[in-house]
C-alpha cells in the first residue's frame, strides 16, 4: 500500500499543486477523485472541513492534513526535500510568504474573477454569492480581474527579483502553487504579462509530465467549460 493517499478533484488549481508537487517530488502515493465524495460521512468523519486536497499519512495526528501549502511544506520536511523547500531560515522564509502571498491575496482575486465562468460557487460573503442583481456581480468580477495586476507585478519585482523562479534557479513550492493558480486565469482569456507567460512555460519545462499531467486535466476543464460560453 501507498505511503500517501491524495484525494483531490481534478479540474481544481489547488488540487492540481499537490498532484504537480507529488509527481515532481517522485514520492509513493496514489490518488482519489473525491468528486462527489466529500459531503459523505466517512469524508466528513476524517475532513470536518469537507476540502481538497487532502492526503492521508500515518504519522500525521489525526491521519490527515488538508490545504495544498501546508501539505508541501510537510512533506518536505518529512522527506527533506530542500530543493523544493530551503533549509536556510532566510531563504526558506521568502517561500513561506510567497505562499501565503498567493493564498491570502493572489488566489482571492483569481477565484472572484474566474470561479464564475468556471461554473465553481463562490465563497460565503463573496457578492456573486449574494442576492445582488447581475450587474452587480459582473461589476465584481472585472474589479477582481483588475486587481490581478498588482499581486502579479509583486510577484515579478519582489518575489523572483530577476530570477526564473521564487526558489531561484529551480523550482520552488511556492513557484508549483503559483504556476498552478495562475492556470485558471485562461478561462477568462486574461492576458498575462510576458514574464509571467514566460514563468509558466519554465515551469513545465523543467517539471516536464509531474506539471503537464495534472495541468492537462484544469486546461481540458477550462476548455470544456469555454466551449458551453454561447457564441
Amino acid at each position: 500500500m501507498s505511503a500517501i493517499k491524495l484525494h483531490m478533484l481534478k479540474p481544481s488549481v489547488n488540487n492540481m499543486t499537490v498532484r504537480v508537487f507529488l509527481r515532481a517530488a517522485k514520492l509513493e502515493f496514489t490518488e482519489d477523485d473525491a468528486w462527489g465524495k466529500t459531503r459523505s460521512g466517512d469524508f466528513l468523519a476524517r475532513n470536518p472541513a469537507h476540502l481538497t486536497p487532502m492526503i492521508e499519512a500515518s504519522d500525521l495526528p489525526r491521519g490527515v492534513v488538508w490545504e495544498s501549502c501546508a501539505i508541501m511544506q510537510y512533506l518536505c520536511n518529512k522527506h527533506d526535500l530542500h530543493h523544493f523547500y530551503h533549509k536556510t531560515p532566510a531563504l526558506r522564509a521568502m517561500v513561506d510568504s510567497a505562499m501565503f502571498y498567493i493564498i491570502g491575496t493572489l488566489y482571492p482575486y483569481v477565484a472572484r474573477a474566474t470561479y464564475p465562468a468556471l461554473g465553481f460557487p463562490q465563497y460565503a460573503g463573496e457578492v456573486g454569492a449574494s442576492e445582488a442583481d447581475a450587474h452587480t456581480k459582473t461589476t465584481a468580477q472585472k474589479a477582481a480581474t483588475t486587481a490581478l495586476a498588482e499581486p502579479l507585478d509583486v510577484f515579478h519585482k519582489f518575489y523572483m527579483d530577476g530570477k526564473p523562479f521564487i526558489g531561484g534557479h529551480e523550482p520552488s513550492i511556492a513557484d508549483i502553487r503559483l504556476a498552478a493558480t495562475l492556470e485558471f486565469l485562461a478561462v477568462i482569456d486574461y492576458a498575462l504579462p510576458a514574464w509571467a507567460k514566460q514563468f509558466m512555460s519554465a515551469m513545465e519545462a523543467k517539471l516536464g509530465a509531474a506539471y503537464a499531467e495534472p495541468a492537462g486535466d484544469v486546461r481540458g476543464y477550462i476548455a470544456h467549460m469555454k466551449s458551453q460560453k454561447p457564441h
